[in-house]
């Protein structure tokens, strides 16, 4: 899951740095040469869209999502697992519907056939499409996640309900970034380790 992260970052964070990129040659052109590129601001709209539908799933992978914990862990096991539970069920709820309200916008888009008000007057059935895509690719995850809870805490495995639905603790935080540190930390020597040697042979 920390390799999809990870690509997953680094295509979104090339895609999001190549459209501010061209929005800085957009301000410039319009400044000095009175000259558009033309759609810049309408790639940037469904390049956000996208994006931030593949980071709901992304965050739920990583349980990112932000929640109110400062008294959660204080609570008894039994009651957190509860919380823990509640968490996963009202995020399948979102995540459908989300869907459902998606749903009826795309409807409406095949309806009337719209397009974009922009000069390259898009089908906007197509960003759409991708849009409602990553969407159901959220709720899937998060409906799987509430089952997953909701069957945990039918068998009464409050432990593995806390250990999988807990959020995350500054501590367990702390941890995972000393963890990645020194694994990178650990790939950096690697990578010097043959250069070394070779520098001893000569």
């Amino acid at each position: 899951m920390k390799r999809i992260e990870q690509l997953a970052s680094l295509v979104f964070g090339g895609v999001f740095l190549l459209l501010s990129m061209l929005i800085a040659v957009e301000t410039l052109l319009r400044k000095f040469f009175k000259v558009s590129l033309q759609g810049v601001d309408e790639l940037s709209g469904y390049a956000l869209a996208v994006g931030a539908t593949l980071a709901f799933t992304i965050a739920l992978f990583g349980r990112a999502h932000m929640r109110i914990d400062i008294f959660h862990e204080r609570l008894p096991a039994g009651l957190q697992s509860l919380l823990n539970w509640l968490s996963a069920l009202f995020m399948s709820g979102l995540g459908l519907f989300m869907v459902w309200v998606c749903l009826s916008v795309v409807r409406e888009t095949l309806d009337y056939g719209s397009t974009s008000q922009t000069p390259w007057a898009t089908p906007l059935i197509y960003p759409q499409g991708v849009w409602i895509a990553g969407l159901s690719v959220f709720a899937l995850v998060a409906l799987g996640y509430g089952l997953r809870a909701s069957w945990l805490l039918a068998r009464g495995d409050a432990p593995a309900l806390n250990r999988e639905f807990n959020p995350k603790g500054v501590s367990e935080e702390l941890k995972a970034e000393l963890d990645d540190f020194a694994q990178r930390q650990q790939q950096a020597n690697d990578g010097m380790t043959p250069v070394l040697a070779g520098e001893g042979v000569k």
